[in-house]
C-alpha cells in the first residue's frame, strides 16, 4: 500500500482515510508496537496521523487515538475537535473513547471491533452524545494486522 507523500492529502472516502490509518498501524507493527493506527480529518484533509507508541514511550496512555487527538488539537489550536472525524483501525478502548468524548469529536470510524476491551461493550455512553460512530470499515484488513502481530508474539 502506498502512503501519500503529503500530510495534508485530501479525499472524502472512508476507505481512503482508513487506508491511511492502516499505513500508521503498519508503522506501529514495524516498531513492535500493537498495530493500531489513526488519522484525524477535517473537511477532507488529514490534520493528524498517529500509531501506538506505548512500548516506545513506556507509557500506557500512548495509544494511537490519544496521540492523534493531541496532534490534531495542536494543529487546530484548540481542545475541541468539532467537525473532525477520527479513523482508527481498531475500536477505541474506554480511555481513548473518554478522551474523544471530551474532545467533542463529531465522528469516529473504526475498522475491527475489539470484543474484549472496546468502548461499545465496556463504556458505550462515554463518547459525546453528538458523536456518530461507524464501524467495520476495512475490518478484515485491520483485524489481519492485529492477528499477524499476536501470532508473531506467540511464535
Amino acid at each position: 500500500m502506498k502512503t501519500p507523500d503529503t500530510k495534508f492529502q485530501t479525499s472524502n472516502s472512508d476507505e481512503y482515510f482508513m487506508a491511511q490509518a492502516i499505513a500508521e498501524a503498519r508503522k506501529a507493527f514495524d516498531k513492535d508496537e500493537v498495530p493500531i493506527g489513526a488519522v484525524i480529518v477535517i473537511n477532507g484533509r488529514i490534520i493528524a496521523r498517529a500509531h501506538n507508541l506505548t512500548e516506545t514511550l513506556n507509557d500506557v496512555t500512548a495509544h494511537a487515538e490519544m496521540q492523534a487527538v493531541t496532534s490534531a488539537e495542536n494543529t487546530i489550536g484548540g481542545k475541541y475537535l468539532i467537525d473532525c472525524t477520527l479513523y482508527v483501525t481498531v475500536e477505541p478502548c474506554p480511555m481513548c473513547a473518554g478522551a474523544l468524548g471530551w474532545s467533542q469529536i463529531s465522528r469516529i470510524v473504526y475498522g475491527a471491533t475489539d470484543e474484549k476491551r472496546g468502548f461499545s461493550k465496556l463504556a458505550p455512553n462515554v463518547i459525546h452524545p453528538k458523536t456518530t460512530v461507524t464501524s467495520g470499515i476495512m475490518a478484515d484488513e485491520c483485524a489481519a494486522w492485529m492477528k499477524k502481530f499476536f501470532e508473531k508474539k506467540r511464535s
